[in-house]
């Protein structure tokens, strides 16, 4: 049985992904910017709905996806076969670290695997979904580094040990932190991830709370604001 998540512009199936849609994606879908982002690249695309949040958000922009996974490869490339952005949208099953392409891209997204040196997931794919490898995040800020624009945008999302490591890789490589979102969960709560942005110029540090929950089952107005052009239930 597939396993539709439906959007107000676009249908997600998420069928074959290990992971599924999940709130740090569409908080990274809906908050990252850019003043006219034209290539974006969406880095462990999964079931591809940052990719489809993005095609949205920004209409002028062409849309590339890796995905290292076959099937969830597949999944997403079909999700952007049936989407009204399709034309806009491409699909690589292919490790970032062998991807290249001949443009630079103004903004470049992931929602990556965060667990290092942790317990290993029992399940193959989840594990390669959710668990990195000791060189991941130093191979991927390399990569990020060769593909980004002279005024492009690294956003990701990542628990706060990852984030801080994540972030002084890439002062290494001359990307250097412009804004940090930190994610609580309610008000009472520490925050839980990190949604971050690095760039090429150094300024001044952007730095904001995002409260997830007003209360128990219910959501903040700023998180309805924030996904009101995606989610039918606002």
């Amino acid at each position: 049985m597939k396993k539709i998540f439906r959007f107000k512009q676009f249908e997600v199936d998420q069928s074959n992904c290990a992971m599924k849609i999940n709130t740090d994606g569409v908080l990274l879908g809906a908050m990252v910017q850019h003043e006219n982002a034209k290539r974006i690249l969406d880095v462990g695309t999964g079931t591809g709905v940052i990719a489809l949040m993005l095609a949205q958000r920004f209409p002028d922009a062409q849309v590339c996806a890796v995905e290292i996974d076959e099937q969830a490869s597949a999944t997403a490339r079909q999700n952007f076969k049936n989407s009204i952005f399709s034309e806009r949208l491409t699909n690589n099953n292919i490790s970032i670290e062998q991807f290249n392409n001949p443009e630079k891209f103004d903004l470049i997204v992931t929602n990556p695997p965060f667990f290092v040196n942790d317990y290993k997931n029992a399940e193959p794919k989840k594990e390669m979904a959710r668990h990195a490898s000791n060189t991941f995040f130093e191979d991927l800020i390399k990569k990020v580094n060769v593909l980004l624009a002279d005024n492009g945008c690294f956003w990701f999302v990542l628990p706060i040990k990852q984030a801080e490591f994540l972030v002084a890789k890439g002062e290494d490589y001359g990307l250097f932190l412009q804004k940090v979102i930190k994610l609580r969960s309610d008000v009472t709560k520490p925050e839980f991830r990190r949604i971050v942005c690095l760039g090429r110029n150094k300024s001044a540090l952007l730095e904001e709370d995002f409260i997830i929950y007003q209360s128990e089952k219910k959501y903040t107005k700023a998180y309805e604001i924030l996904l009101k052009d995606f989610f039918l239930a606002y």
